[in-house]
């Protein structure tokens, strides 16, 4: 009997700790901390946690619905879903709006972390319009966050879900930022992880999103990023800065400096985005990155891998369709390319980027580099203090047309394997990858070369082809073959 009760006691402490589900009425609009204010539910699901939590903001009047922030909002650090009730019944989205909290205008108004910094390209976590910190478990949809330096800032949480929601003019750090940032600049590892960011449209920001310091395992799928002419900082649609593991996958960018910019980030898996009228769709460094089956065209350089401190780095290139890039678009924040007499092309090795000497453009307003500091690629064998050629300096193969085949050459490292892509393009005067073909395997003999041919069975006025080692990095395209 003694035991029983201990046990009942036990399980009743233990169920006294959850708190019970609330959902919490916004409705109305003032910034204030009557109840029924946006301010009051989020102080409300902070003070009663619990998984089951939720914000229902009401539509209030007539569209458009907007709640203007006069001032920070509080920091959610509780679970949560958050919905706007008029997106569900009729597809507005309810406006959380912070031109009344920024002062001033433009990327001036948003400064960084660094006394005398300001804008997209420099590190900050400051101004933020809904800010999630230290937890787990968020849901935010049918939502417009603008006017704010970063529109969601996503900070050492993990499981949350951002959908179906409309983020604009946050010129300062980024529409959405997922940073393990620990406060100092640094990186936390576990602390970012399997966030869903889905079915976004996200507009004239400065960067549409971050995956910085630590994000990992986290899913980017079918949204939108734009920029238009509206946007006084166009930089990267998204920018990785050391995040590892994740997964880009579906979404469009468009008329920024870069499409998609990884800066030192591992394993990043980016597959089925389409990335146009960018000065540089897709700039890279970092180890173990994977890009299949995009969409690039009508970008000045279609793909760029930059050169970086290591030599070891391998980027894969696989089944992406590039096409129609060289155009005169020279927008260079943090990115792009700018340099005069620029090759330019499908995929091109050692594009400089702000870390290069040689870099063109902005590298964030008030930033100062040190000349010492910068990077510069090696141009002799036995150069010191630069870094080697990008993508373990492969080459392209070499291609022949005889007798309705195409005759394959690769010259690389001896008794290896490699892996060869083909592709097609309609114009006899194209050099891209308009339409992948199919691939074919060699093993290079002790001189390093090795031979193979391909049935031409589909129509096409010219052919490329690319090598890739078994390490995984990839060649440029070779030079385009008629027949």
């Amino acid at each position: 009997m003694k035991k029983s009760f201990l046990a009942f006691s036990v399980l009743a402490l233990g169920l006294g700790s959850f708190a019970h589900a609330e959902s919490y009425v916004v409705d109305h609009y003032q910034d204030d901390e009557e109840k029924g204010s946006l301010r009051w539910a989020i102080q409300q699901i902070n003070a009663k946690p619990s998984e089951q939590n939720q914000i229902v903001i009401k539509a209030v009047g007539s569209a458009p619905y907007v709640i203007k922030a006069d001032k920070a909002l509080p920091e959610i650090k509780s679970p949560v879903k958050i919905t706007a009730e008029s997106w569900e019944k009729s597809a507005e989205f309810t406006a959380i709006d912070g031109s009344n909290y920024i002062k001033g205008t433009g990327v001036e108004a948003c400064p960084g972390a660094v006394a005398g910094q300001f804008g997209t390209n420099v590190r900050t976590t400051t101004l933020p319009g809904l800010v999630l910190r230290d937890t787990q478990n968020v849901q935010i949809q049918g939502l417009e966050i603008r006017k704010f330096c970063i529109g969601i800032l996503v900070n050492r949480t993990s499981n949350s879900v951002i959908q179906n929601n409309r983020i604009m003019h946050n010129y300062g750090g980024a529409g959405i930022m997922l940073t393990g940032d620990d406060g100092q600049g640094g990186s936390t590892a576990t602390t970012t992880n399997n966030n869903k960011i889905l079915n976004n449209y996200l507009q004239d920001n400065g960067d549409g999103l971050e995956l910085t310091r630590g994000a990992a395992f986290n899913l980017v799928a079918n949204n939108q990023f734009i920029s238009t002419s509206a946007n006084p900082e166009p930089s990267q649609g998204i920018e990785i800065l050391w995040g590892n593991d994740n997964a880009v996958i579906g979404n469009t960018f468009k008329n920024y400096s870069d499409g998609l910019q990884i800066n030192w980030g591992k394993r990043n898996y980016i597959a089925y985005n389409e990335l146009s009228h960018n000065s540089i769709g897709f700039n890279l460094t970092g180890d173990g990155n994977i890009l299949d089956s995009n969409r690039v065209h009508d970008n000045r350089i279609g793909i760029a891998i930059r050169s970086e401190k290591d030599a070891n780095a391998h980027i894969s290139l696989t089944k992406n369709l590039i096409w129609n890039n060289g155009k005169d678009i020279k927008r260079c924040e943090a990115g792009g390319s700018c340099v005069a007499n620029q090759r330019l092309g499908a995929i091109i090795m050692d594009v400089p980027a702000l870390e290069h000497a040689n870099f063109v453009g902005s590298r964030g307003h008030g930033v100062v580099m040190d000349a010492k500091s910068m990077q510069h690629t090696c141009e002799k064998p036995d150069q010191q203090n630069c870094n080697a050629k990008p993508n373990q300096n492969i080459q392209p193969p070499v291609l022949k047309v005889e007798k309705g085949q195409l005759n394959i050459t690769v010259q690389a490292q001896p008794n290896s394997r490699y892996q060869i892509e083909i592709f097609a393009n309609q114009q006899k005067n194209a050099n891209e990858a308009e339409q992948y073909l199919g691939q074919a395997v060699v093993v290079t003999d002790a001189q390093g070369k090795a031979n193979t041919t391909w049935k031409i069975k589909e129509k096409a006025a010219s052919m490329t082809a690319t090598v890739t080692d078994i390490n995984g990095s990839t060649s440029e395209l070779s030079k385009a073959v008629n027949f």
